[in-house]
């Protein structure tokens, strides 16, 4: 039981994070504009693959996971 407890509140801390940003991630400036991502822009079409942004998140969840694994 405790460990459905854990993971709920893990769920439960992943949403509130993902709505802050979702919420918040217009008004940080730089958030999917890095060097790196992806914009292909043509006559009617435009094209955007944030890969440096999804990269550096990743790595961020994946420090801030294997702190709290601890």
């Amino acid at each position: 039981m405790g460990d459905l407890g854990r993971m709920l509140m893990f769920a439960g801390g992943a949403m509130l994070v993902v709505g802050a940003l979702l919420s918040f991630g217009g008004k940080i400036p730089w958030l999917g504009r890095l060097p790196g991502d992806i914009v292909i822009e043509r006559e009617h079409v435009r094209f955007y693959f944030p890969i440096v942004t999804s990269i550096l998140i990743s790595i961020v969840l994946s420090l801030l996971a294997a702190f709290f694994r601890r």
